[in-house]
């Protein structure tokens, strides 16, 4: 019932549209004022929200200007600062290098004197591999290997010794400081000096 009831109103509406034209006129350009009005609040409304996102687009656009800023200046850091730590890395390594071969020069300087080889000879980084190509060296020469004890210090160079027996009294750094020059020289010459003077 209620749809006969919308269908009779609005055929009703038309009938006195048809039949009172001055009311229809009235009421067309009351909607088309109504309609003009509700137009302009809308486009006002969409004028006040354009210029609304505007403004924070521009304000989107400054913060990104200066975050753009700021991550520039943050990347050329990093880069720096990733230079410096590869470059410290390349020192370290190279550091490291030198302390690698300097370590097997004093090893194959160390073993070479104990086998009686020039240490420029024998080959190997570590202790073990240049002990092996020492006695490599000494079997193609003929010798036979020697015992890893090294070889007796010479009597020149074993250290202190102690007052000769023979020969004269050998002077210290304490008697010379009370002594002129001609006294030294004459120590000299008298061989009181031989010690000091490494003879």
């Amino acid at each position: 019932m209620p749809e006969t009831g919308r269908k009779v109103n609005t055929i009703m509406d038309k009938q006195t549209s048809v039949n009172n034209p001055a009311e229809t006129a009235n009421t067309t350009s009351t909607n088309v004022e109504q309609s003009s009005e509700d137009t302009q609040a809308q486009q006002s409304d969409l004028e006040s929200q354009l210029r609304h996102w505007k403004a924070m687009s521009r304000k989107n656009e400054d913060r990104a200007k200066a975050n753009a800023e700021k991550a520039r200046k943050f990347d050329e850091l990093e880069e720096q600062s990733k230079s410096e730590l590869q470059k410290a890395l390349e020192k370290a390594t190279l550091a490291e290098q030198r302390a690698e071969r300097a370590e097997a020069q004093a090893l194959r300087a160390h073993i070479g004197a104990r086998h009686g080889i020039d240490p420029d000879l024998l080959l190997g980084t570590t202790e073990e591999e240049i002990n092996d190509y020492a006695q490599r060296l000494l079997a193609w020469r003929g010798d036979k290997p020697e015992s890893n004890d090294p070889p007796a210090t010479p009597s020149n160079l074993s250290g202190d010794r102690g007052d000769k027996i023979s020969g004269p009294r050998q002077l210290s750094r304490e008697d010379l400081k009370n002594m002129n020059a001609k006294q030294i020289n004459q120590a000299r010459k008298d061989g009181q000096l031989d010690e000091l003077m490494g003879v």
